[in-house]
C-alpha cells in the first residue's frame, strides 16, 4: 500500500473510543468528540509536560503519562462548535525519527499498519524540509516503512 503525501490533508489518525489523534515531526494533535452543546466551563483539561488528564462534565476522558514529553507551555486545547476538542502538543523532540507508537505510555497505541503509516508521513514531511526545491506532491513511499525504508526514485526536481 502507498502513501500520498499532501501537507494540508495527509494526516494519519489513530482511531480511539473517544475521537482520534495524529501527529507531525512538530506536534501531536488529539480530536475528542463531546456531546453537542458542551460549555468551555464543563471542561478541565490539564497539559503538562509528559501528564495529560481531560475531564467533559465530570468524567474522565483520559488521563496519565505522554508517550514522549512535550513543550507544556506551547499546549492549548480548544472547544469548537460545541462539540469537539482539539488539544494541540508541541514535541520537546522534533525529528523525524520522533513517532510515537500511542499517545499515552500504556494506552491508545497505534496498530502496525497506522504506526508505519504515520512514519512514513514524518520522513516525508522530513524530506519536504531538507530539500525546498523538489516536488513531493506525487511522492510516493510502498512497501512496509520498517523494512527497507523510502524509495524516492520517482521524485523530480
Amino acid at each position: 500500500m502507498a502513501v500520498h503525501f499532501d501537507e494540508r490533508s495527509g494526516i494519519v489518525p489513530c482511531q480511539t473510543p473517544w475521537g482520534c489523534w495524529y501527529q507531525t515531526m512538530d506536534e501531536v494533535f488529539i480530536e475528542v468528540q463531546v456531546p453537542p452543546g458542551t460549555q468551555a466551563r464543563q471542561i478541565r483539561c490539564n497539559l503538562g509536560s509528559r501528564d495529560i488528564m481531560l475531564a467533559v462534565q465530570g468524567k474522565d476522558v483520559f488521563k496519565g503519562k505522554l508517550f514522549d514529553s512535550t513543550i507544556s507551555d506551547e499546549a492549548t486545547w480548544t472547544l469548537e462548535d460545541r462539540k469537539l476538542i482539539r488539544i494541540i502538543l508541541t514535541k520537546s523532540n522534533r525529528s523525524a525519527g520522533n513517532c510515537w507508537a500511542s499517545l499515552l505510555e500504556e494506552e491508545y497505541s497505534a496498530d502496525p499498519w497506522v504506526q508505519d503509516e504515520m512514519q512514513k508521513k514524518l520522513t516525508l514531511e522530513k524530506f519536504q524540509r531538507e530539500n525546498p526545491g523538489f516536488d513531493f506532491s506525487g511522492a510516493e513511499l510502498s512497501g512496509n516503512y520498517s523494512k527497507g525504508g523510502p524509495d524516492f526514485s520517482s521524485l523530480e526536481k
